[in-house]
């Protein structure tokens, strides 16, 4: 399998999540990668390394990305909201706009960090349409995820199991 990178930033451009993936395939949903278990992420410049096994979808025209996490993990699906990712030379890169919505191994749905989405659009000045782009997505992600709606049910599975 060929690797790639996956780099969020901030909207002011600073780094945020950045880390080697395996390059898995692709399907009618988006580009799908994965991380092995043992693996070290770095968050900005701070290490995590990996217990779980993940995997990650990249739609192609749309402003969030899913993580798809084998257990230990206490979350089965963790998603951003996004800038639509944009792929060039074996990289990934979107904009991570701080809104997250994730779903519980006992099927509850979440949403995160409102109060750092409301403190961002003052600090960094986010533009009316990325307000109104980033609230929409997170609405569809909600109701996506609560009704498992492919991408956001069972596909992923057959992705996971890929990965070594």
């Amino acid at each position: 399998m060929e690797t790639t990178f996956v780099r969020y930033t901030k909207f002011d451009g600073a780094l945020h999540w950045n880390h080697p993936v395996l390059y898995l395939g692709e399907d009618e949903y988006g580009v799908w990668v994965g991380v092995s278990a043992g693996q070290t992420l770095l968050r900005n410049t701070t290490p995590k390394t990996l217990t779980y096994k993940f995997v990650m979808l990249f739609p192609i025209n749309a402003g969030f990305t899913a993580c798809y996490n084998s257990l230990p993990n206490r979350t089965e699906l963790y998603c951003d909201v996004t800038s639509t990712p944009v792929f060039s030379d074996g990289e990934v890169t979107m904009v991570d706009l701080d809104l997250d919505v994730v779903r519980y191994r006992d099927g509850s749905v979440a949403l995160l960090d409102e109060d750092e989405f409301d403190e961002h659009q003052v600090k960094y000045g986010y533009p009316p349409t990325v307000i109104e782009s980033a609230l929409e997505t997170t609405k569809y992600l909600l109701s996506a995820t609560q009704a498992r709606e492919e991408p956001f049910g069972d596909v992923y599975r057959k992705w996971l199991a890929l990965v070594p």
